[in-house]
């Protein structure tokens, strides 16, 4: 059963990291959030993940579509680890 705890925890740290992300997203919206010191910590804890995005996804005119493009990825990371889990599951327990 230590599998299915460990896949839990890496699917609920993806969400958690997704919605963080999303928080970071919109504090864009808001002129001086991102300077704060909570704005700080999300900067150093996002802006890593969303450079190689940025690389190759422009921003076309003031809309930056790569944080889209990096929640996508985040989604489909986690799907990708259920399905790995259900693979795994039937490989060890059945």
């Amino acid at each position: 059963m230590w599998l299915n705890t460990l896949f839990e925890i890496l699917v609920y740290a993806l969400r958690i990291y997704s919605l963080g992300l999303i928080v970071y997203i919109f504090m864009s919206w808001f002129p001086g959030s991102r300077e704060s010191s909570f704005g700080r910590v999300l900067t150093k804890l996002y802006e890593p993940y969303l450079e190689p995005f940025r690389k190759f996804i422009p921003p076309l005119g003031m809309i930056d579509f790569s944080p889209i493009v990096a929640i996508i990825v985040l989604q489909l990371a986690g799907t990708g680890l259920l399905a790995l889990y259900d693979i795994l599951f039937r490989l060890i327990y059945l």
